[in-house]
């Protein structure tokens, strides 16, 4: 009899190990401590129901409004290794766009479980992204209708802007206020989802000859010369006013969007990746720069 019990109690702390310690990436997540490093999976894992998990999440995780109220790692290319570490969370996520080169190494070294996923820099990657999450968290189904919506506002977006009517397309430049080098720089104008946004929503990139995001050319914005400027939020907050930022960013005052006073705010993290809300977001740029439709003065 004290064979058999002592057998019972062995599988008991057996079985109590292995929920443990054991694989949790295949176990439907369960829940996991996670920290996300990527601001697309934050509010992907949100989307699917699952940011009870999250325990923090990088600077710009700023969607949905709950990733607000987590603690922060740093910057997604700055990130703090120590940070993660005493958040001990059972599994981190991000997407390969994440920094500095030690990161990795340091939090691996720790021994903290990593996983990598996919980006969202297009609408099939994003869909895919979505399938990807929704088999790892046991939603599948969740995540096939976000993307059956996501898939009904792109359409939604477009119907929309056709019935605008618009015959000629505006020349758009987006500028971002980056918290990793403390400076204005030109987002749009690379062929990224910025670029991409704009051509959904009946626009073309301003095109920008400038070096990059180090250092912000006065005379290649004004080259540029934009009708409009999308100025994201931090940035455009930080100025205070429409017309500070026409005065302060360099080259802005010299174009006709500095000129005719055509400077929208627009959250940043609704122009650097796709996901759930795509539709929603190319229909409200569309509000945003083509405010009178040709089609109501008919």
């Amino acid at each position: 009899m004290i064979r058999i019990i002592t057998c019972i109690l062995l599988v008991s702390v057996l079985c109590i190990a292995c929920g443990r310690f054991g694989n949790k990436e295949t176990d439907g997540a369960g829940n996991m401590r996670i920290v996300c490093l990527s601001k697309h999976l934050t509010e992907m894992v949100f989307a699917l129901g699952k940011g009870h998990n999250l325990v923090a999440v990088d600077l710009s995780s700023t969607y949905p409004d709950s990733a607000k109220l987590l603690k922060t790692v740093g910057y997604h290319r700055a990130l703090s290794p120590e940070s993660i570490i005493a958040m001990t969370p059972d599994l981190v996520i991000h997407s390969n766009d994440i920094g500095p080169e030690n990161v990795l190494p340091q939090i691996t070294k720790a021994g903290l479980n990593i996983k990598a996923f996919g980006g969202a820099n297009t609408i099939d990657s994003a869909k895919l992204l979505l399938q990807e999450l929704g088999k790892f968290f046991g939603e599948e189904k969740k995540a096939d209708s976000i993307i059956n919506a996501m898939t009904a506002g792109i359409t939604q977006a477009a119907d929309t802007l056709q019935s605008f009517n618009i015959r000629d397309s505006l020349n758009v430049m987006i500028i971002h206020f980056g918290l990793r080098n403390n400076n204005y720089f030109v987002m749009s104008g690379r062929n990224g989802v910025g670029d991409k946004m704009l051509r959904l929503a009946g626009c073309r990139p301003a095109k920008y000859d400038g070096k990059g995001a180090r250092e912000m050319s006065a005379e290649a914005v004004a080259l540029a010369n934009p009708d409009i400027i999308i100025a994201t939020d931090f940035g455009y907050d930080r100025m205070g006013s429409m017309d500070k930022f026409i005065s302060s960013v360099p080259g802005v005052a010299l174009t006709n969007a500095g000129k005719n006073k055509r400077i929208v705010r627009f959250e940043e993290h609704d122009l650097v990746y796709f996901g759930p809300r795509t539709g929603e977001n190319v229909l409200k740029l569309i509000h945003l720069l083509h405010p009178i439709p040709n089609a109501a003065n008919q």
